[in-house]
């Protein structure tokens, strides 16, 4: 897996977080810089924790499974992408609070996915720090981006980014299959 697929899941991961951002900006009285910040860091913070956590647990098990372990990656990306498509969804559950509670809650909900995306990672032999670290900074920067966006733009951003995340992570997780099945022997 190179740079580029990294940057791709990156931004794949990054698109539930980016709708409830856009979502919390909705759901805001007044949206400043810092409460963009905070929940930015939420989301990129969990974003790149989670995939850690699936890396360190898939690591244990790869050796069991290596011989099928890009069908297990097209499977998850597939699987993660078709229900991030099916998701696409209103902002109705976010409220305006920015408690730690809230904030943790929006952060792992979100961030589910990325655990299944480290397992994978596991089986494809991915450097982990850096991925982590791409995949924390740009959630981090489209949540942001996010939460700038949902003031102007709202809940028409929202749906179109969960499917167009869904989107790449089902193209990422082809091109692994396609790959492993026809140039890699």
């Amino acid at each position: 897996m190179n740079i580029v697929d990294i940057l791709v899941i990156g931004v794949g991961l990054s698109m539930d977080a980016f709708a409830v951002s856009v979502c919390k900006c909705l759901a805001m009285k007044k949206m400043d810089i810092k409460k963009a910040l905070v929940c930015s860091l939420y989301f990129g913070v969990f974003q790149a924790l989670m995939p850690l956590i699936g890396f360190l647990l898939g690591s244990g098990f790869k050796n069991v499974v290596s011989s099928i372990d890009h069908w297990i990656a097209f499977v998850l990306l597939g699987i993660i992408g078709i229900n991030m498509i099916k998701e696409a969804k209103s902002c109705d559950v976010v409220n305006d609070s920015m408690d730690v509670k809230t904030m943790l809650t929006l952060a792992v909900a979100t961030s589910i996915d990325a655990l299944a995306i480290g397992v994978t990672f596991a089986f494809l032999k991915v450097s982990i720090i850096p991925a982590v670290s791409i995949i924390g900074l740009i959630t981090f920067v489209c949540c942001f981006i996010g939460v700038k966006l949902g003031s102007v733009f709202g809940e028409k951003l929202k749906s179109k980014a969960e499917i167009m995340g869904g989107v790449m992570l089902i193209l990422i997780g082809t091109k692994i299959l396609i790959e492993h099945l026809f140039f890699q022997g």
